[in-house]
């Protein structure tokens, strides 16, 4: 055993606490994430999807950047110049929201109380109050980003690339105003996108009211609806065309009880006849299908609710009532004229809601700014079928082909104060004119008060963070981005967005930009150790900061990135944390030992001189390299983790440290010197393969063991051109199996771990194991047999070219007695269970009702009560005697 070396030292133990700070802003003052835009090296860039600036980071955002990190961290090592570029979003309605709330709260007044510049200022004097608490985490969590690069949505650069791009659009006829249907938020006064509103199934009433006669000899129609405050905004009744019940009142007009306002019926194919009574109320400034209908039949489209969804304009009482006021009192109306046809009913049924505030979405009639996106749609689909982008796992292609290939058009304009502000002005003789952001618009002319969504910016982000419209050296060397990794949830919202604007400006940035990314990696969702979706409300989700006090960030890390593969959802628990923090524990102390033992990293020796131990261990670490660099390649996270995950702790620390101590304590100094380096080469490796996913502990432990600057600028492991020693890796197995079984056998007798036994061996020659019977006594607990040796049990263990026989005395270190009582005991149950599972797969009656999970669980019960049958059965044989 070596001498060890006191510059090598590690501490006690690995503390998570104690040392990654420290670590991270080493790196960071170091300039090892800061990218070179004049570097000769190839380019690898990813753009961090911004997190809300009034946010924090939840578990799914730890996911996305960890593996963006494994990602960048890889590529680095293995020569690339990488920019991983990061930055927040304004996020318009959180914030402003968020703003509201709190000079309400505290100072009792509103945005109009203050005004929009005023209120502004507060915005921006929050956002440089919090800001801030997005980047702490993220280094918290070990995101080698380029600080330098980091922005914001609302910055002056990003600005500029907002209204150059409206500019752009708007004068190619892309962007225009027009009176459609929105999503509306009441409570907010605003406008919303299809990704803020989430559905619910929720228990309303289904009434059934009677337009026209109340003489069932006259005409008349029954219709229903869950929301009879709309029937104040009706202008028709459908019927599809071929029903004959209501052939002869297509054409005519009806009265409308409140209004005066004559209701034609028409005849539509979107009517089910099957349903109900055949016949839709249309209300087409407050529904999607009636506003379709509307369009088609050029009906009249009154809108019956101001901003704040209270009935206005009608002309009737129910003026100035809240929406869910006026349901109960016009259906109380509607009774009190005896147009109720049958009893009010429960209806459950999905209802949109807006995420940022809980209420109902109200289907409104609006002027709203919209982008045409038919011909932007076409080429973001194109660029995918013509493999410019691939998307990962490509079993979401035709999700995305569903989506781009029927998309409609998008409403991008919010009634909101926080945000860029359209650059829209209209002149005193209603004149309009489009600004850029190097024009200003004529005296008395004024600015559109909407802002836009925020969908809209951020969908210009692979590009705009790099400093377009100017032509920088980043767009240059870092345009198109490598990889987009983000959330296949968002695939339509923002990805979209992404691919529409980057085609769109492509032939403005030369050949080989007509995409934002050449790669589109879509992760799962996050969920607990149960599979379900955290949220709140269930009381199920993680602070992966807590997660970060407790086990540490490589724990944290490499537990989200052992269970992530393309478009799969992960689940996991405190469990699979500990599981984590304990293998970085196992790391620690291995390459502790290592150091201890004088564990070097320099040329190996020649191939014939290494024992069959050492050539295993070095084959199989080619192995694992190759399958970790597929897995890292094929953003297969799992499988790469997975392998080395158990390469590190079955294959080098539970059998190749114990080999290399057997080797150590053979006093022979040149077989310690190259067992030394052996296992010094394989933990250098195995530290940089760690690297991308655990980034602290293998810092600590390659920098320790190599001497060298840092593990972040260490070189990616390459392949190995030796031929992998088939017979020494057959021989490694042989003897792996050797002792397991003996093992086995000493834990069935009762033996003490430590104790040691006399044993003869036969057949280690035949086996060709001749060898290890060093390996074998050591890792086995035995020794040699002495005179007069009498074996109390036989083992025999059959291996791959031979039965090795192991006899060993237990006299006088077991009870046979007591140990034979035991497994008769154990074995008569095993028996049971094989009989009874048994006799259940041989019950035809049984096998034709049972569920195929049933049926499955119970022949992997026979199975394991088979194989304890045999297992119980030999250590008794074993024990020999009655």
């Amino acid at each position: 055993m070596s001498t060890p070396d006191p510059s090598r030292e590690l501490p006690k133990s690995w503390d998570p606490a104690e040392h990654e700070a420290q670590l991270y802003q080493g790196w960071v003052d170091a300039g090892y994430f800061t990218a070179d835009a004049t570097s000769d090296r190839p380019a690898f860039s990813i753009v961090i999807p911004p997190p809300n600036v009034n946010g924090s980071l939840h578990m799914g955002h730890a996911y996305e950047h960890v593996l963006m990190d494994a990602l960048a961290r890889r590529r680095r090592m293995q020569g690339y110049e990488v920019l991983w570029l990061p930055g927040m979003d304004h996020a318009a309605i959180a914030m402003q929201t968020m703003v509201e709330r709190k000079i309400a709260a505290e100072e009792g007044l509103t945005r109009d109380d203050l005004g929009r510049d005023a209120f502004i200022e507060r915005v921006w004097a929050e956002k440089a109050e919090i800001g801030g608490n997005i980047g702490n985490q993220m280094r918290r969590l070990g995101d080698g980003v380029d600080w330098s690069r980091e922005r914001f949505t609302m910055d002056d650069g990003l600005s500029r690339a907002v209204q150059t791009v409206f500019k752009q659009m708007y004068d190619d006829g892309l962007i225009y105003r027009a009176e459609r249907l929105v999503n509306w938020s009441p409570v907010l006064k605003t406008a919303i996108s299809d990704i803020e509103v989430s559905y619910a199934d929720v228990e309303g009433e289904l009434v059934s009211f009677r337009y026209g006669s109340l003489d069932d000899g006259e005409p008349h129609i029954v219709v229903a609806t869950t929301r009879l405050e709309t029937m104040l905004g009706d202008t028709a009744i459908a019927v599809h065309p071929e029903d004959e019940r209501y052939a002869h009142l297509i054409g005519t007009e009806l009265d409308h009880p409140f209004v005066d306002r004559r209701i034609p019926v028409i005849a539509d194919d979107y009517v089910d006849p099957e349903f109900g009574s055949g016949a839709v109320k249309i209300t087409p400034a407050h529904d999607p299908n009636d506003f379709a209908i509307g369009q088609r039949h050029d009906l009249p489209m009154p809108t019956i609710m101001d901003a704040e969804a209270r009935i206005a304009d009608t002309g009737t009482v129910f003026d100035g009532m809240d929406r869910f006021e006026a349901r109960v009192k016009v259906r109380e109306a509607l009774a009190e004229q005896g147009r109720i046809v049958t009893e009010v009913r429960p209806y459950l049924h999905s209802v949109g809601h807006s995420e940022r505030t809980g209420e109902p979405i109200e289907p409104r009639l609006s002027m709203q700014w919209w982008v045409r996106v038919e011909s932007l749609a076409k080429a973001a689909g194109d660029a995918v079928r013509n493999g410019d982008t691939v998307i990962h796992p490509t079993s979401m292609e035709p999700r995305w082909f569903g989506w781009v290939d029927n998309m409609y058009d998008w409403c991008i304009s919010r009634q909101l104060w926080w945000g860029h502000r359209i650059p829209i002005f209209y002149g005193p003789e209603g004149e309009v004119v489009c600004v850029g952001p190097d024009e200003q618009a004529p005296d008395g002319y004024v600015q559109e008060t909407d802002v836009l969504d925020t969908w809209f910016s951020s969908g210009l982000w692979p590009f705009s963070t790099m400093g377009w419209p100017d032509n920088t050296a980043d767009l240059e060397k870092f345009y198109p981005t490598s990889v987009l990794v983000t959330g296949y949830d968002i695939l339509f919202f923002w990805v979209a967005r992404m691919m529409m604007f980057g085609t769109y400006v492509g032939d403005r940035l030369g050949d080989g930009n007509a995409v934002p990314f050449h790669n589109l990696f879509l992760h799962g969702l996050v969920r607990d150790e149960h599979g379900r979706k955290m949220s709140k409300s269930k009381g199920n989700g993680i602070d992966p900061l807590d997660w970060v006090e407790r086990f540490g960030a490589d724990a944290l890390r490499f537990t989200l990135a052992r269970g992530a593969n393309p478009g799969s959802d992960i689940s996991v628990g405190e469990d699979h944390a500990q599981s984590s923090r304990n293998f970085a524990t196992k790391l620690f102390n291995a390459t502790k030992f290592a150091l201890m033992n004088g564990a070097t990293v320099g040329e190996l020796p020649d191939r014939a001189t290494l024992t069959e131990a050492d050539r295993w261990i070095l084959d199989r670490l080619e192995q694992v390299r190759a399958e970790a660099d597929a897995g890292f390649e094929a953003y297969e996270f799992s499988k790469a983790c997975e392998a080395l995950y158990h390469f590190a702790w079955d294959e080098v620390c539970d059998w190749y440290l114990e080999l290399a101590k057997v080797q150590y304590a053979q006093n022979d100094d040149a077989r310690s010197a190259s067992t030394s380096v052996v296992l010094g080469t394989v933990l250098d490796s195995l530290l940089r393969l760690l690297h991308p996913v655990m980034p602290f502990v293998t810092e600590m432990l390659w920098k320790s063991l190599t001497g060298k600057e840092s593990v972040v600028i260490a070189d990616w492991p390459a392949a190995s051109e030796v031929a992998a020693d088939t017979v020494a890796a057959q021989h490694i197995d042989d003897l792996q199996r050797l002792i397991t079984e003996v093992r086995r056998f000493r834990s069935d007798q009762g033996l003490r771990p430590g104790q040691r036994v006399a044993a003869e061996i036969d057949g280690l020659d035949t086996a060709a194991l001749a060898d290890s019977r060093g390996y074998l006594d050591s890792l086995a607990r035995l020794e040699a047999a002495a005179d007069g040796f009498a074996a109390t049990a036989t083992i025999d263990v059959r291996l791959s070219s031979a039965t090795v026989t192991v006899r060993i005395d237990t006299s006088g270190t077991v009870d046979v007695a007591a140990e034979r009582k035991r497994l008769t005991k154990d074995l008569a149950a095993a028996e049971k269970e094989l009989a009874s599972t048994t006799g259940k797969l041989g019950n035809e009656q049984f096998l034709a009702k049972a569920p195929e999970h049933v049926v499955a669980k119970i022949r992997e019960r026979q199975k394991v009560a088979t194989e304890e049958v045999e297992r119980l059965g030999g250590a008794l044989a074993a024990l020999g005697g009655a």
